[in-house]
């Protein structure tokens, strides 16, 4: 059973403080660092209302709001397929969402979502996308060669445990019988799952998940905690229960009894990565994360993307417009105006909180969100220690993060400076109150927080730590929590389409990335644009 961090963001700690993680106290000065993330100010505006009325007004066919993942891949979609007379808007500067990326002196690192697993042979659209970046050079056998510099290089994971590092995120060394037994079983048990198919000949578990089986006796896991799965299979060992609370945190930023049986399974056995020369398991990766594969989308378009914008009304209309389309309002925050675009049709590739405030036509109830942390250390020289030596993923199994990745894994130099990016969700609490905690904790606690934990894993970085640059994301991904993945949640009629992460139900790039292709080529279709579907 390989497991590696999938998912997408950073965030906060149950505990504050040193004491909180079990850690000694640091007599070191606290390091320099900035305090950023999704900008507070544009978001709270939006839900305060009272914008002014519209100045100006514009046409276009087909306007995006968000320029997410799901927001890029569905402009990256109709670039492609020539269809030209589109715009995207975007409440923040920058476009990316949680794919965005930092950069310093030292390094590009990500701020949220930092790699991609090799996709499976059903994410044909995103297999599609990869060749096009040049990150398929080849084909052997029917599979496809990747660039082995878009890979991660070996180590690729470690745990510290029992005092020293091992290989992969497993514990191998001082478990107990019943443990190893157990975990044997519950890895073959998912080895089961992963070529398992549905009444209807589809597997068990996909991803994109749209992919998946429709067989009933297989979505009823969706209506119970991974908890009570995990009691009724008798996996109750406290290793593999640790373990598996690390990766439904790490993906999810759930506990796993708020995680539902289905989502837990996918995690495990959703992932069946299409490719040659062994590379099944590996995944894509770059200093700055997925903000490499969001800046190689906006560039497809980048003409039409417009930035400092806050969407506040999305609506129908009946003009003259084919008949009918949609009339969105936005405030261009470096003019203080407010502009109307007429659009035949709108692609809403944002959080359903958001659009749910812009439409009267979306509902947002059962979504929450869970608020994390990540921090980007910049460290004088690597992190070592006891063991095997310093992977590209290393987490403590002492620790309440979720570790660090090293941004220059890929580089050929590996001794010099370089950057830690330090992950954690808030997952103990209840999201309000964890994204309370999250905003109104100062950052020189949070700081003291993110250097005692490394210093706590790697005490000989001592003296080397320069910078801790904490980045906060309140509602950094949707929680699949029992019954809300295969549950009813209707969407509004074209000429509005959904396209975000939210409308799968879980918060990866494979699945934001197929919500913005599928609405793209919806709205292709409707407006009589021909292409072939990557679908």
């Amino acid at each position: 059973m390989r497991v590696s961090r999938r998912a997408v963001i950073g965030g906060g700690a149950a505990a504050l403080g040193a004491a909180g993680l079990g850690l000694a106290a640091v007599a070191e000065p606290m390091p320099e660092g900035a305090l950023g993330g999704a900008d507070l100010a544009r978001g709270h505006r939006l839900r305060q209302g009272k914008f002014p009325p519209p100045v100006r007004s514009e046409r276009v066919k087909l306007l995006i709001a968000g320029g997410g993942v799901a927001g890029l891949a569905a402009g990256w979609r109709l670039a492609e397929a020539g269809f030209t007379d589109f715009r995207l808007l975007e409440l923040e500067d920058r476009v990316g969402g949680n794919a965005r990326a930092g950069r310093n002196a030292v390094s590009a690192f990500p701020l949220g979502a930092h790699y991609l697993p090799v996709p499976n042979e059903e994410a044909r659209a995103l297999r599609h996308m990869l060749g096009q970046f040049g990150m398929v050079v080849g084909e052997e056998n029917g599979r496809p060669v990747y660039d082995p510099f878009q890979l991660t290089a070996e180590l690729e994971e470690r745990l510290f445990w029992q005092g020293e590092w091992q290989e992969g995120l497993i514990p191998r060394t001082g478990v107990p019988a019943e443990d190893r037994r157990q975990i044997a079983a519950f890895e073959g048990e998912m080895a089961r799952l992963r070529a398992l198919k549905g009444g209807d000949g589809r597997p068990a578990f996909a991803s994109p998940i749209a992919y998946s089986s429709r067989d009933p006796a297989l979505r009823a896991l969706d209506r119970q905690p991974f908890t009570a799965w995990l009691d009724a299979h008798g996996f109750t060992a406290p290793v593999l229960r640790a373990h598996l609370r690390y990766a439904m945190r790490d993906d999810y930023g759930c506990e796993p009894h708020h995680v539902s049986a289905w989502a837990g399974l996918h995690y495990f056995a959703g992932r069946r990565g299409f490719a040659a020369r062994a590379s099944e398991d590996n995944q894509l990766t770059w200093p700055e994360g997925n903000g490499r594969l969001a800046a190689l989308m906006a560039a497809r378009f980048a003409d039409r993307i417009a930035g400092g914008r806050i969407i506040h009304r999305v609506a129908r209309t009946s003009g003259a417009m084919t008949g009918g389309g949609m009339t969105v309002d936005h405030f261009d925050v470096a003019r203080g105006e407010t502009v109307r675009t007429e659009a035949q049709g709108v692609i809403l590739a944002l959080p359903h909180f958001v659009a749910a405030r812009l439409s009267d036509e979306i509902d947002d109830a059962g979504h929450s969100y869970a608020p994390w942390l990540v921090a980007n250390v910049t460290v004088d020289r690597l992190p070592q220690g006891p063991g095997v030596p310093l992977a590209w993923d290393n987490v403590s199994s002492t620790s309440e993060s979720l570790g660090y990745v090293v941004a220059a894994h890929q580089s050929a130099g590996r001794d010099g400076p370089s950057v830690l990016t330090w992950y954690q969700p808030l997952s103990r609490e209840d999201p309000a109150a964890a994204r309370r905690r999250l905003l109104e904790t100062p950052a020189a606690t949070w700081k003291r927080l993110v250097r005692d934990d490394l210093l706590a894993m790697n005490p000989e970085l001592a003296g080397a730590i320069r910078r801790i640059d904490l980045w906060r994301w309140g509602h950094a991904m949707i929680r699949p929590v029992p019954g809300f993945l295969w549950g009813a949640r209707p969407a509004p009629a074209p000429p509005l389409y959904l396209a975000h992460s939210d409308v799968s139900g879980l918060s990866l790039f494979e699945e934001a990335h197929y919500q913005g292709t599928r609405a793209a080529e919806a709205a292709m279709a409707r407006l009589g644009h021909r292409f072939e579907s990557l679908l």
